[in-house]
């Protein structure tokens, strides 16, 4: 019993000093001639904004067509790729629409969930089933901003190419005319730039 007293004491005088700490910035500030903050920002908590079942439902509802235009045009992207037989920028937006389905697909399931909460007044559990379906929502964002980055093949130059030839007239045609602490490299010249290791 003492040892919670000593918890609930040191935890109640942790948060007193928080919001004295709080208070006193605040009222610093108000000294110099800022307007002071909002009461939460001064304590630094957030306030959760709750929502009715009615409107998660409402807004899980938007959530999940929003993604599904979102997954839309990833494929549209996907097929556009495929046609230029861009084969980096289809991999990548493959990767990206096989994602998005998934979590999609897991939305749409947390969707029945929260629809048969609601149904049941089980407030706990829609908003369980609520938060969960937000974050899918904001993966899904993710997603769908990481295939508008995408990148392709590099652009490729289709043209005429030419070598030219330097030859330098300071250096001795016959290696036995060269000083004996002289060393010759000899570098052989790739036939394509590609074969170049």
């Amino acid at each position: 019993m003492r040892r919670q007293w000593i918890l609930s004491f040191t935890a109640v005088t942790a948060l007193a000093l928080v919001v004295g700490q709080g208070i006193a910035a605040a009222q610093a500030q108000q000294a110099q001639g800022a307007s002071p903050p909002p009461p939460d920002a001064v304590v630094g908590i957030q306030r959760q904004v709750t929502l009715s079942p009615k409107e998660q439902l409402a807004q899980s509802e938007a959530a999940v067509a929003r993604m599904d235009s979102a997954r839309t045009v990833v494929r549209r992207q996907l097929e556009s790729a495929r046609a230029q037989r861009d084969v980096v920028k289809t991999l990548c937006l493959n990767d990206k629409l096989n994602q998005l389905d998934v979590a999609l697909r897991s939305a749409r399931e947390r969707r029945a969930s929260l629809d048969g909460a609601v149904q049941r007044n089980d407030a706990d559990l829609s908003t369980h089933e609520y938060t969960i379906l937000s974050v899918l929502r904001q993966r899904a964002e993710t997603l769908s901003a990481e295939a508008n980055q995408c990148i392709g093949q590099e652009a490729q130059y289709f043209g005429n190419s030419a070598v030219t030839t330097t030859i330098e007239t300071t250096i001795p045609s016959d290696p036995s005319s060269l000083d004996t602490g002289t060393t010759l490299v000899v570098v052989q010249v790739p036939s394509c730039a590609s074969c170049i290791k």
